[in-house]
């Protein structure tokens, strides 16, 4: 549990001292990738949005619906997360996988 906590302090602490959030490019479609876009064109990339999901990514559980509903509004800065050295250990994680898939979001193909 005290794992848990540690992680979660850490995570809450990058988060704070990240610089200001950047906007997503949005995927106009011609140039036919498919990058699981789904119309969020200019959405804000804040990690700390995903806070929602900590206890479903730290701790193995059934993510919640607000945390499946930020996924979905963030899906198009996974990638940017995840070169984060602050948050691929996050993304890149078996528990992440799994709640990606609970919330019907695309693991990032970067």
């Amino acid at each position: 549990m005290k794992i848990i906590t540690s992680i979660l302090i850490v995570f809450i602490i990058i988060s704070i001292l990240l610089p200001a959030p950047i906007k997503a490019a949005a995927d106009t479609g011609n140039t036919g990738n498919s990058t699981g876009d789904t119309g969020n064109v200019g959405v804000t990339c804040d990690a700390r949005q995903l806070q929602p999901c900590l206890p479903a990514i730290t701790g193995g559980g059934a993510p919640s619906g607000p945390c499946c509903g930020k996924l979905k509004e963030q899906q198009t800065c996974l990638c940017g997360f995840a070169k984060n050295p602050a948050f691929a250990q996050y993304i890149s994680s078996p528990n992440s996988r799994k709640v990606l898939a609970a919330c019907g979001v695309a693991y990032p193909t970067c």
